[in-house]
């Protein structure tokens, strides 16, 4: 149709939990902790099999075979998991006696497949830095041309564990007689010299999580049907933990609710979820793609640069091609996490604690007398519990923090007409110089969350998110290219020069901005599908006497009404004196969810009468 918006198709995710489970050939209703325990058995068929499968193709020829890309036939090998196992040759194994379908061995063979291939790329670096990697000093040389290069955190824990791979080497050796013991040393010190050690020689196969990636499979096993606001997941379960008969796997009905963001969204396909089990029973991760604006990068004047600075989650700041130049006002918009960082800070300090104490109690129950042993694994059970809780609970503000803050961001870039948004490149920036604990903070933060929350609510409005290299983009003027100074501290930015400055992430934020107005013609495709600019070109930003971005609105606190009658001041006190107004809270900032209707969800279970 003329003057039709261009668009585009793009994946996203969300969650949900089914509130209705009916048998599909009797239709007789399965109550939910009943279906709880059907799926977790499904599960552990899925996760033992997956696991015998990882540790039985846990060797360098696997790894080799995957790098060529060619079975033994010398045919290509498919880019589907299941089917590239099937040609192979691998196939999962269950107990005996044990009748699993088909479509559920394909599920295991498609997730194992993908974790191979994961797997092969730290495999060739992990060789390419063994070769470099000197036992004498624990040291990695200088990659050479045609070395694979790897981002310096992964070769620093890399480094690691070669380090501890010699360490158990030596120990090995010191068991030896004396004589033997420097002869064995120099013999491994060799061999480690002539020989690339490959990812089985000092990694153990991943751990599997329990889930059932559905994706895999075709109607014979899961099919979907979604309305205009439910979903409905049609699935065969077991009817016992070791079915042995097809007669013991039998289709369920599941009924979901789709969550209210989604309604009159313009979804052009649904994918069958994947089926994980959480402390609330069954939870629906789903898949879905969408038509959204299409973004032109090589056509953008305006774009916003988003730099992550360690106060706060990220400041933006704007940049203009206006034709002659790139000109900017250098006044950006500085996030507020409304105090969601100190929490976060607050709890990671808490599970570092549950950690090094679990760790204490462990090092003491390894030498305890049988009856204190079993009381130290319970307590160590019992700090493992709480460290997870927290972890749940910091992944769960991560996310609102994320996705909070991409909104706020997409906001801003749509009132200043942006169409680009850059975002520094997280596999080259590493927190340093700001001590042992602030370093570690920052590394802990979700600012890979998000920046995938903002390249996922910037495509929405046909904002196209670019990652930009981060290199002195703090440090460099984006006028005249020459270091800055820190006049008024840390957080303060001024050149000499071309007499430009103002607060240092927005000074970032325009050089970050000015990198992708430079390099849009150059942005190349990832294997994500996301885009990405690695080359830095220089050009002078002029400051403008015109604002050029927007004012960005702040939500304001609600006044808080008290119905109870204010107390009245005692005797002697003087009421003259000021006194200050009680402040609202940061909570308040943040509009109350609406009313959701329970009915036919976990509080009213089905499962039958209680036990008493």
């Amino acid at each position: 149709m003329a003057g039709t918006e261009p668009t585009t198709r793009r994946q996203f995710a969300f969650t949900t939990r089914p509130h209705l489970a009916v048998d599909d050939t009797t239709g007789d209703p399965i109550g939910l902790d009943d279906l709880d325990i059907r799926v977790g058995w499904l599960l552990d068929l899925i996760t033992a099999a997956e696991t015998e499968l990882l540790t039985r193709l846990w060797h360098p020829d696997t790894f080799d075979l995957l790098a060529s890309g060619r079975d033994g036939d010398g045919r290509a090998l498919p880019k589907h998991g299941h089917v590239a196992a099937a040609r192979l040759g691998w196939t999962p194994t269950y107990p005996n006696g044990c009748y699993v379908p088909s479509r559920v061995s394909r599920v295991v063979t498609a997730h194992a497949t993908a974790t191979l291939r994961t797997c092969g790329y730290r495999d060739a670096a992990i060789a390419s830095l063994s070769a470099r990697f000197d036992p004498a000093t624990g040291r990695l040389r200088a990659p050479v041309d045609g070395e694979v290069s790897v981002p310096s955190g992964f070769a620093r824990g890399v480094r690691r564990q070669l380090v501890a791979c010699i360490g158990r080497s030596d120990a090995a050796a010191g068991q030896e007689p004396a004589s033997d013991a420097s002869t064995s040393h120099a013999a491994a010190t060799e061999e480690t010299q002539s020989t690339r050690l490959r990812i089985t020689d000092i990694q153990t196969p991943p751990q599997v999580t329990a889930m059932a990636r559905l994706s895999a499979a075709d109607r014979q096993l899961a099919e979907l049907t979604v309305t205009a606001d439910t979903m409905v997941l049609t699935v065969k379960l077991p009817t016992t933990a070791t079915p042995t008969g097809r007669a013991q796997w039998q289709r369920v009905r599941l009924t979901a609710a789709l969550p209210p963001h989604l309604h009159g969204r313009a979804v052009t396909a649904w994918h069958l979820p994947t089926l994980t089990l959480d402390g609330r029973g069954l939870l629906l991760r789903c898949a879905a793609t969408e038509a959204v604006p299409a973004g032109d990068l090589a056509a953008g004047t305006v774009a916003v640069g988003v730099d992550w600075s360690p106060s706060t989650l990220g400041a933006a700041a704007i940049t203009t091609d206006t034709g002659d130049g790139l000109v900017s006002d250098f006044r950006g918009y500085t996030y507020d996490d409304r105090g969601l960082g100190i929490k976060l800070a607050r709890l990671q300090q808490e599970g570092q604690r549950l950690h090094r104490k679990s760790a204490r109690v462990r090092r003491l129950a390894e030498n305890a007398p049988p009856e204190l042993r079993s009381k130290l694994e319970a307590k160590i059970a019992v700090l493992d519990e709480k460290r997870t809780a927290v972890g749940v609970k910091r992944g769960k503000i991560n996310r609102e923090l994320a996705f909070h803050f991409a909104r706020q961001v997409t906001d801003y870039a749509a009132a200043a007409d942006a169409t680009v948004i850059a975002v520094e490149d997280l596999s080259t920036l590493e927190p340093r110089g700001r001590g042992r604990v602030n370093n570690n903070r920052a590394a802990q933060s979700a600012r890979r969350k998000a920046a995938d929350a903002l390249a996922h609510t910037a495509a929405r409005v046909g904002v196209v998110a670019v990652t930009v290299p981060a290199r002195g983009s703090s440090a460099l003027c984006p006028g005249c290219n020459a270091p800055l100074a820190r006049p008024g501290g840390y957080h303060d930015a001024w050149c000499q020069s071309c007499r430009l400055g103002g607060n240092r992430d927005h000074v970032a934020g325009v050089s970050l901005a000015k990198r992708a107005l430079l390099g849009r013609g150059a942005a190349v495709r990832t294997r994500v599908g996301g885009l990405e600019i690695r080359t830095t070109m220089y050009a002078p930003v002029r400051r403008c006497r015109d604002k050029t971005g927007p004012t960005p609105g702040r939500p304001r606190h609600r006044r808080v009404r008290r119905s109870v009658a204010r107390p009245t001041s005692a005797e002697g006190v003087n009421k003259s004196k000021p006194r200050p107004a009680s402040q609202a809270s940061v909570w308040d900032t943040v509009e109350s969810a609406a009313s959701q209707d329970v009915s036919g969800s976990r509080e009213e279970r089905g499962s039958g009468p209680p036990g008493t």
